[in-house]
């Protein structure tokens, strides 16, 4: 009886050690996908964040911890106080006071990232001020 008994405790040793050996499989397969880039296919981005503001820019990391935007640029409204009319202009950051060269995003912070499609108002718009 004692053998019995001890062979069913070897049995739920093994099975204990395999649950776990697939547990810190999966997770290790989890972390690495977790923290590898997600490769982008189009020259800038569009980036929400979760305070709400957009930027364009040249994303670099996404999928990382701390993606980084180069060549960044914001929409900025304006509002005619006599016309009450809107226009939005598109500015490049790197003139405040500061001068930021790149932004570096805590990914938390990022709700979604869309291509900027070369063909559209705002790729057209970026090329006009980097050919000033």
């Amino acid at each position: 009886m004692n053998r019995r008994i001890s062979r069913q405790g070897n049995g739920n040793i093994v099975l204990i050690a395999g649950l776990a050996l697939i547990l810190i499989a999966g997770s290790l397969f989890w972390w690495t996908q977790r923290s590898r880039p997600v490769p982008l296919t189009t020259p800038y981005q569009a980036v929400l964040l979760t305070t709400g503001a957009v930027y364009f820019g040249q994303l670099e990391g996404l999928g990382t911890p701390f993606p980084i935007l180069h060549d960044v640029f914001y929409v900025q409204s304006n509002q005619d106080p006599e016309s009450k009319q809107v226009s939005n202009i598109l500015v490049k950051r790197g003139k405040e006071w500061h001068q930021p060269d790149r932004m570096i995003i805590n990914s938390n912070m990022i709700v979604l990232v869309e291509p900027v499609n070369p063909e559209s108002r705002v790729a057209d718009l970026i090329k006009q001020s980097t050919n000033k």
